[in-house]
């Protein structure tokens, strides 16, 4: 009798243990994998959100900015809804109005053709809930890179 009471509680906590494991959650990283200068002067982006966690993630939201060079930044604001698999990409395009400078920017690159490149920055935060998890929850993404023009298909930067 006394070995059955020790014996069983060992084994309900040997049970808990074998629970599903909790996975591993780290912020997203994002980066613009292409700018398209459309014909009104606006900005289309597509933006990679690259899930480095260990788990599946629900994207519903961005806020942040984006900055060339040391210029002023421009407001990067989107609502979407993406299921991005643990250690996926998937992308999302939003539209962005230039300040003057930007645009200027810009073109001097494209005057330079594939020699051209232009420093950018992008950081915000991305609303994301996590598969093991209720609730979304903000994660805070910064990155810097470079841009340049696409040898062939004007206006269009990778």
């Amino acid at each position: 009798m006394r070995l059955l009471r020790w014996i069983i509680p060992v084994l309900l906590l040997g049970l808990a243990a074998c629970g599903p494991a909790k996975k591993s959650v780290y912020p997203p990283t994002l980066s613009i994998q292409q700018l398209v200068v459309l014909p009104s002067g606006q900005w289309q982006l597509t933006v990679r959100i690259q899930n480095n966690s260990y788990a599946g993630m629900d994207f519903t939201s961005l806020d942040g900015q984006l900055q060339l060079a040391e210029l002023v930044p421009v407001r990067l604001h989107a609502s979407f809804e993406r299921d991005i698999p643990e250690l996926a990409g998937d992308v999302i395009q939003l539209n962005v109005l230039p300040t003057t400078a930007m645009s200027q920017a810009l073109q001097a690159i494209a005057a330079r053709g594939s020699a051209g490149a232009l420093a950018y920055r992008i950081s915000g935060s991305t609303s994301a809930k996590p598969e093991q998890e209720a609730k979304p929850r903000s994660f805070d993404f910064s990155g810097n890179d470079w841009i340049s023009p696409v040898p062939g298909i004007p206006n269009t930067y990778r």
